[in-house]
């Protein structure tokens, strides 16, 4: 290990500790009960808070997309990854935004720390599954072998303390909030400290940015639903954190492209749609 691999691991653990050290070294945190209450809970077609349960569809889309493309099985077709156990997290992050369609429709439809259980866990799944797919890629597969378990149990963890901590009526939201905004700044980090081994990290960026935005949609969520009533943040804050998945899905669809174009000229063939894709010899 090099001089340079030592200071940007450092980096790395320093700045965990201090995000450890903020988020842990304040008061306890209980869930605000103004949370469950949405600027929007108007039913439609018989079902609660129709707009904020429906526009969790797009979840299900990207993430089913997603596993799709992680784990398509076409015959002689150009690996994603230079190592097959490279899909796995992303395989995680996918499939917890699939279930986030399940677990946040169900607490829509009738808000309250219960169902918000059901919403947060796949969540996690997708922070952490992020998490690792970006330390693999940046720091080395062994690490992100080692770090995928710990992390999932990390952030089922996270949920289930929190829960446990409101039954007891001494809600404690400390640990979520350091696993979902932790998790992201150590991505950020990670992608600025660490040299890329695949190309589209610019997806990946306008996606994190994507979700920035999804965030604070959800802050504004009265007012943006006072301006004319015709949809909320909240409503919003879903589809734009969906296309931020989808950042993700072009990402990983312009690894597809170029590893094609790093076979040899006889090994290439055009697709119907223009687009090259490798010749099996079949």
């Amino acid at each position: 290990m090099n001089r340079a691999e030592i200071m940007r691991h450092s980096v790395i653990v320093l700045a965990a500790t201090i995000a450890g050290i903020t988020i842990f070294g304040g008061s306890p945190s209980p869930q605000d009960p103004a949370y469950h209450l949405m600027a929007d809970e108007r039913p439609l077609f018989g079902i609660p808070n129709c707009l904020n349960v429906l526009s969790n569809l797009p979840f299900a889309f990207v993430g089913l997309l997603g596993l799709a493309t992680v784990f398509r099985l076409e015959a002689g077709r150009v690996t994603l990854f230079r190592d097959p156990w490279e899909r796995w997290p992303y395989a995680v992050l996918f499939a917890g935004i699939g279930l986030t369609t399940l677990g946040s429709a169900y607490y829509h439809l009738s808000p309250d720390n219960a169902r918000l259980v059901w919403d947060r866990l796949p969540m996690t799944f997708g922070f952490m599954g992020l998490l690792t797919a970006v330390f693999t890629e940046r720091v080395g597969l062994r690490a992100g072998q080692l770090l995928l378990g710990p992390l999932l149990l990390l952030g089922a963890s996270s949920v289930a303390y929190w829960y446990w901590s409101e039954v007891r009526g001494q809600g404690d939201l400390r640990l979520y909030v350091f696993v979902q905004n932790g998790s992201l700044l150590l991505v950020l980090l990670l992608l600025l400290l660490y040299p890329a081994r695949y190309p589209g990290t610019g997806y990946l960026v306008v996606g994190l940015s994507a979700y920035a935005v999804a965030r604070w949609l959800e802050a504004a969520d009265q007012r943006i639903f006072a301006l004319g009533q015709i949809v909320s943040g909240h409503t919003l804050k879903h589809l734009v954190a969906a296309g931020a998945v989808a950042c993700l899905l072009a990402m990983l669809r312009i690894r597809v492209r170029r590893r094609v174009l790093e076979l040899p000229p006889n090994q290439r063939v055009e697709r119907p749609d223009g687009e090259a894709t490798r010749d099996t010899g079949s």
